[in-house]
């Protein structure tokens, strides 16, 4: 696995690549054939996805495992797979938690995507100042990303909570809440526009 980040940035700089490792691409090539599973039973009930992935997965992932095991014992200490192979066996439990609980993906790129715009705008963050104006550009940031995550537009969504909050009867805020907002018809016209 390491071997392939590291190809993959020699080509990106335009330098020669090296060999891969034949362990590494079988380690690939094994949860691939994973992810080749999970695609067809993304988006359906977590008991069903359990049950297939009982059924397909789990001895797939336990061939995994000896096989890890078995090429790990290979390696030297220092060496760059192995120390591949050592990160993975250590957080086996975690790594193997979607083969019992049908909710948990497989992957944690949704969740990384997530993080990725503030471990890029770190810096920019450095304005919140105290830790009230962290805690509001916190809470600011997860309602965008709320806004997000149900298919709503958040400039739009923030704009038109934003006019209408102050004249809104306090008992149907939840109204405006990003999984239950309907946008006024101005704001319907200027996104069809």
């Amino acid at each position: 696995m390491a071997d392939l980040e590291e190809n993959a940035r020699r080509q990106a700089s335009g330098k020669k690549a090296v060999a891969l490792s034949p362990i590494a691409i079988e380690v690939v090539r094994r949860i691939d054939t994973l992810f080749d599973i999970e695609r067809p039973i993304n988006g359906k009930p977590a008991e069903e996805r359990r049950a297939v992935r009982q059924e397909l997965s789990k001895p797939l992932v336990e061939a995994l495992q000896v096989y890890m095991r078995e090429q790990r014992a290979k390696l030297s200490r220092g060496h760059d797979l192995a120390k591949a192979i050592d990160y993975i066996l250590k957080r086996w439990a975690a790594f193997t938690l979607f083969l019992d609980d049908g909710r948990v993906c497989l992957s944690n790129n949704a969740a990384e995507s997530a993080l990725r715009g503030i471990a890029l705008g770190r810096k920019s963050w450095l304005f919140c100042g105290s830790d009230r104006g962290g805690e509001r550009a916190a809470a600011m940031y997860s309602l965008i990303v709320t806004a997000k995550m149900n298919d709503v537009d958040p400039q739009a969504w923030l704009a038109d909570v934003l006019a209408r909050i102050a004249t809104y009867p306090a008992h149907r805020l939840d109204d405006l809440l990003p999984w239950n907002w309907t946008p006024k018809a101005s704001v319907r016209a200027a996104a069809a526009a």
